[in-house]
């Protein structure tokens, strides 16, 4: 399995709903898991379809601490009071952004069994979910970022304790 790289137009692709869930789906978003949880610096949270170049519309995601596999997802609500999150990317390796998006988020999605799911998130899996969701309709953080005139950071290395070490990016 191989993460696609921006600038790779297959990212701006808006996936297709899935019609059915299949055992090959199911298999794949497992995958999907096992392949995300191997990026450890940084930590892997959530891998979509068309980040690995397929266009069906599901992705999986650490929510509450665990990976979910969500197919065809909705947020079906959002919180008015916003919140700024300091989000990076597979896709976008070695770049972050400060991201402004809502506190909490009411979504509705399939799990692998084909059951709806409603839940309110809040935290890092109300914006790991708002941030898989915009790679379903073609959207990165980065378009985020630059709409709101957030900043940007390159990790540049590591210091003496093995923290990541940030370079602000002036953007023009």
């Amino acid at each position: 399995m191989e993460i696609l790289v921006a600038p790779n137009p297959k990212l701006r692709v808006k996936t297709k709903p899935v019609k059915k869930i299949t055992p090959e789906l199911i298999k794949l978003g497992r995958k999907m898991i096992k392949f995300t949880q191997s990026f450890t610096d940084p930590e892997g949270v959530g891998l979509s379809t068309n980040q690995i170049g397929r266009d069906e519309r599901f992705f999986i995601a650490k929510i509450a601490k665990k990976f979910i596999i969500c197919f065809n997802p909705e947020i079906r609500s959002f919180a008015k009071k916003e919140r700024v999150y300091f989000e990076g990317c597979l896709s976008i390796p070695n770049y972050f952004g400060e991201v402004k998006r809502p506190i909490f988020i009411r979504v509705l999605y399939l799990d692998e069994t084909g059951q709806r799911i409603s839940k309110k998130l809040s935290g890092p899996s109300s914006w790991i979910f708002q941030h898989e969701m915009d790679h379903l309709n073609g959207i990165l953080f980065m378009d985020h970022v630059l709409e709101q005139k957030g900043r940007v950071f390159k990790c540049v290395g590591k210091d003496r304790a093995g923290g990541d070490v940030f370079e602000e990016i002036k953007l023009v």
